[in-house]
């Protein structure tokens, strides 16, 4: 709907480039206003290509890109700084009950988790991240992957659960980083 009303309102007015420009800039306000009104902290330059749903313990840095996310749960949510996602990014902060409760297969309790995402890290499309996650620097998950714990800064992991299977070049990234030479 926000797509259709970016189009509709940019479409008779200006040209061509400048129309898809304005339109995505719409899209992202629109999209992105949810997520500065709830979350606990949003750093400068937020871009939302899509829906993107945020908890009150959502805390995001600068340069966050999302084309679409939705978290739930009532553990910190922690993104750093230049942080970009593919579409349909699942982010769990807590979980049922379900070793030491009194019902079965869970009872009522939930229980909270952090998941903490470091700088400059890529998740690609589909990707669900478990309570409990941590991310490192500059690590990217595998489209589709189902993220349970910890991996490790620069690493390249993907699967079901995800596993590293390869390690970004270390000197080649600190060099861009230390450049300032950012997407």
């Amino acid at each position: 709907m926000v797509e259709f009303l970016a189009h509709v309102l940019t479409f008779f007015i200006f040209p061509r480039k400048l129309r898809v420009r304005l339109r995505n800039r719409l899209i992202c306000l629109a999209h992105g206003l949810p997520v500065r009104l709830k979350a606990k902290r949003v750093g400068k330059a937020l871009h939302c290509g899509g829906a993107v749903h945020a908890t009150r313990f959502t805390e995001l840095g600068d340069h966050v890109h999302f084309n679409g996310m939705w978290a739930s749960g009532n553990g910190r949510l922690v993104i750093g700084d230049w942080f970009h996602s593919g579409d349909g990014l699942r982010i769990f902060t807590r979980n049922h009950n379900y070793d030491k409760g009194d019902a079965i297969p869970y009872d009522k309790t939930y229980i909270a988790k952090d998941v903490i995402i470091g700088d400059f890290v890529w998740i690609g499309s589909q990707v669900i991240l478990l309570p409990g996650t941590t991310i490192g620097e500059g690590a990217i998950i595998q489209a589709g992957s189902v993220v349970h714990g910890h991996i490790p800064a620069y690493a390249i992991a993907g699967g079901n659960p995800a596993k590293v299977f390869a390690q970004r070049d270390v000197e080649h990234f600190k060099r861009l980083k230390a450049e300032g030479k950012f997407h």
